[in-house]
C-alpha cells in the first residue's frame, strides 16, 4: 500500500501524463462544456421531479415509473452529461471544474419554482447567493 504523502507527491506527475495543464486558464470550449453539464444535470433533476409527480397517479406501478418518459429522458440527459463531464476532465483540472457543478444548487430551486410552484424562501435565496459567491471565489 502506497503511503498517502507519496500519492500526493505523485499527483502533479500523473496530471502531466494525462494532459491536464496546471495553472492555465480554462479554454472557452471547456467553459461552454461545463455550462452544458450544469444545465443538463439541472434539467435532469426537473425531469425526475416530473416523473415523481406522474407516479402519484392512482394505479401507477414501479414499472410505470421506470418506463416513464420524463424519467427516461432525465436518465438519458444525465448519461450524456456524464460523458461530456469525463471529456471535459481530459483538459480541465477537477479542482477547477467541480466548483461549477454547485451552480445546479442555484438553478434547480429556481426551475422548481417556475415549473412546480415551489416556494423560493428568503433562506433559499440567501443560500443560492452564497453558493454563487462561492463559485466565483473558487475560480479567482
Amino acid at each position: 500500500m502506497m503511503p498517502l504523502n507519496t500519492a500526493v507527491q505523485q499527483t502533479p506527475k500523473a496530471s502531466k501524463k494525462i494532459g491536464v495543464k496546471r495553472g492555465n486558464p480554462m479554454k472557452a470550449t471547456d467553459g461552454l462544456a461545463l455550462l452544458v453539464c450544469v444545465m443538463a444535470i439541472s434539467a435532469g433533476q426537473i425531469l425526475f421531479k416530473f416523473a415523481a409527480i406522474r407516479s402519484l397517479t392512482p394505479g401507477k406501478s414501479l414499472f410505470d415509473l421506470a418506463t416513464s418518459p420524463p424519467l427516461l429522458a432525465g436518465a438519458a440527459i444525465y448519461a450524456a452529461a456524464t460523458l461530456l463531464w469525463i471529456w471535459l476532465l481530459r483538459s480541465t483540472p477537477l479542482s477547477v471544474a467541480y466548483p461549477f457543478m454547485a451552480a445546479s444548487f442555484v438553478i434547480v430551486p429556481i426551475a422548481s419554482s417556475v415549473f412546480f410552484g415551489e416556494s423560493l424562501t428568503a433562506a433559499r435565496i440567501i443560500g443560492a447567493a452564497a453558493i454563487a459567491v462561492g463559485i466565483i471565489v473558487s475560480v479567482l
